[in-house]
């Protein structure tokens, strides 16, 4: 006789709209915690004998030990969400949960969670009820109830915790901190929110805290919100950590307290591929608090669920020769059809004028070249044309702006400033994505120490660097090094460079008046570099590099002389269109050491500023 299966089925009437509550309720790591799940045992990486990111799972309850493989999640983003459970040893022998939500046409929500459950043994058939269908039961309706609250206040997830323990002398750490920091120029009202946080967070969410995404919450500007956590690390209030992502999956497949123990090379076991990591996307920095502030404990207590993925829209389990139809609202972009088990995959962009249909086969022989155009609410029909189960996924293409990459990170000044031993260990190079590369060099100098003395002309060399030091970071750039009376500088966008310099050089006219000129040469070039350590620091190398070091030669004073990818970047464009009327652009070619052909650049000055270049000592 088949054993008994108990269905349970509650409905919530929820204020929030599903699109608010879907990063909410699921997040089924904390919704397990909160509901009064005990821990996972094993950290749950996929085994090697199963498919499709199926994992074998374990934990302690009431000091029995129950086990189960665990399917891969299934979900439609913002309608619903599931999972099966087969269990190997405990009271239950499976375990089904399904989350609907609908939208009600007063703008609210009324989600739906169901749970199917098989015991294993007689143990199981008296527990369920108690253990389910009473003691869950309203352990479902509090969490549910509070993410609602949540959303309808604007609050994260995690700072409902009363009563979090500081480590002993923890407070007066922070009392101490909060002047350290203000007297560092951070807002009085930013630092109060971050110790906030510290004090009232949940360990999940301090476990990796991001600064943009904090920032959003918070409606803060991100930047000065980066800067405080820069600020706070130094402090002694929080610790780095630095995270090598997956391009498909985007979990971190590694984590470190410094860069220099980043690997540029490692795997991911559930998309089994080997990894290159690139400063630009592939790692991101996050921060934690510092044990002497608040020590936290982080335990898992549920692996897979949609925000461990939340680029991946939708995602369904099909069998061989099925097919499934699922109706989404997408957002205007690009994204991708993909199988776990399967190569490559399939692009899709979704707008305004889009098919309201479409159809995508995952097939031995590959996918389809085509990239259809959907509607923002298509259907699509995803067919597993193939003799074994495919995991399906949908995914966005663009990655998620409220990280702080790596590249963008130690492009900053303040980064520069607070972490200077911050840099990659010997011999290993990263891609750092496209930088623009500024090099700039004082004209005559050599005539300045002659006519002046040494004393007298250092003094002026080391005010001119504090000027382009406060114009690069104006520009959130960074002062890579100095090279005599030189500079090497990073942003990570052209037109912010171009910027810097001309305010770095207007700067300079205005300290040093008519009597002793400094008169600035400036190059600038973007493209791609690779990361390196060279003396102990972090720097840049690659061709990129090499030209915009070549450009500054061409450099008379008073101008800067930029290549064509800067002189071609729309922003660029569009701000040399609002600020043309000042700006003289002239074209210029020249043969570059190094570089084949007649290289072709432009000379950018300031109107009637540009100054004669002298005969000799440029």
């Amino acid at each position: 006789m088949a054993p008994h299966e108990f269905h349970y089925r509650w409905v919530y009437r929820l204020n929030a709209t599903p699109e608010a509550l879907w990063p909410y309720i699921t997040d089924t790591n904390r919704f397990n915690r909160d509901t009064g799940l005990p821990y996972l045992l094993n950290t749950g990486k996929p085994a090697a004998d199963l498919t499709n990111e199926r994992r074998r799972l374990g934990l302690r309850r009431l000091g029995t030990a129950i086990a189960w493989e665990e399917e891969p999640f299934e979900w439609v983003r913002p309608y619903r969400f599931g999972v099966r459970r087969l269990y190997t040893s405990g009271p239950v022998g499976e375990m089904r949960t399904l989350g609907e939500l609908v939208a009600r046409p007063d703008g609210g929500t009324d989600l739906t969670y169901q749970v199917w459950v098989t015991p294993r043994n007689l143990l199981g058939t008296a527990a369920i009820p108690l253990q389910i269908g009473w003691l869950n039961a309203a352990s479902f309706a509090r969490a549910f109830r509070l993410f609602d609250n949540l959303v309808s206040v604007g609050e994260m997830p995690g700072m409902s915790t009363v009563g979090s323990v500081l480590a002993p002398g923890g407070s007066r750490r922070l009392d101490d901190a909060r002047s350290q920091l203000v007297g560092a120029g951070c807002d009085p009202g930013q630092v109060d929110r971050l110790f906030d946080l510290l004090v009232h967070a949940d360990d999940i969410t301090l476990s990796r805290l991001r600064p943009y995404a904090l920032a959003d919450y918070w409606r803060q500007p991100r930047r000065p919100i980066l800067s405080l956590f820069l600020q706070a690390t130094r402090a002694g209030l929080l610790d780095l950590q630095w995270h090598i992502l997956c391009p498909l999956c985007r979990g971190a497949k590694e984590t470190v307290g410094s860069l220099g123990d980043l690997r540029s090379a490692v795997h991911c076991e559930v998309c089994h591929i080997d990894l290159t990591g690139n400063f630009d996307r592939a790692v991101e920095l996050t921060f934690r608090p510092n044990p002497a502030i608040r020590p936290i404990e982080v335990h898992s207590f549920c692996v897979g669920g949609p925000q461990v993925t939340p680029h991946i829209v939708a995602q369904q389990l099909l069998p061989p020769g099925a097919e499934r139809r699922i109706t989404l609202p997408l957002e205007s972009g690009r994204y991708r059809i993909r199988a776990i088990e399967l190569p490559g995959g399939q692009f899709l962009r979704a707008g305004a004028e889009g098919q309201e249909e479409a159809v995508f086969v995952a097939a031995a022989a590959g996918w389809l070249d085509s990239e259809p155009l959907v509607s923002l609410k298509p259907t699509l029909r995803l067919q597993n044309e193939t003799g074994a189960e495919q995991l399906m996924i949908l995914e966005r293409m663009a990655w998620s702006d409220e990280a702080v990459t790596a590249a963008e990170v130690t492009t900053l000044q303040v980064f520069r400033d607070l972490f200077s031993s911050e840099a990659l260990r010997p011999g290993e190079k990263i891609s750092v994505g496209s930088l623009t590369i500024v090099f700039t060099d004082l004209r005559d100098s050599t005539r300045l120490y002659r006519a002046m003395g040494d004393a007298p002309a250092f003094g002026l060399v080391m005010a001119h660097f504090d000027i382009l030091r406060n114009a690069v970071a104006a520009e959130e750039g960074a002062i890579v090094k100095t090279i005599g009376d030189a500079i090497m500088a990073a942003f990570r966008r052209p037109a912010a460079a171009l910027r810097a310099m001309l305010a770095a050089q207007e700067g300079l006219r205005a300290a040093t008046g008519d009597e002793v000129p400094l008169v600035l040469k400036a190059g600038m070039h973007h493209g791609p570099c690779i990361a390196v350590t060279l003396n102990d620091r972090l720097d840049y190398f690659g061709s990129t590099v090499n030209i915009a070091a070549r450009l500054q030669s061409l450099s008379e004073g008073d101008d800067i002389v930029i290549s064509a990818s800067v002189h071609d970047d729309p922003e660029v464009v569009a701000w040399w269109t609002q600020e043309g009327g000042s700006l003289d652009g002239e074209p210029l070619q020249a043969a570059l050491k190094g570089i084949e052909g007649v290289y072709t650049a432009y000379r950018i000055t300031m109107k009637q500023t540009r100054a004669e270049p002298p005969d000799a000592d440029r």
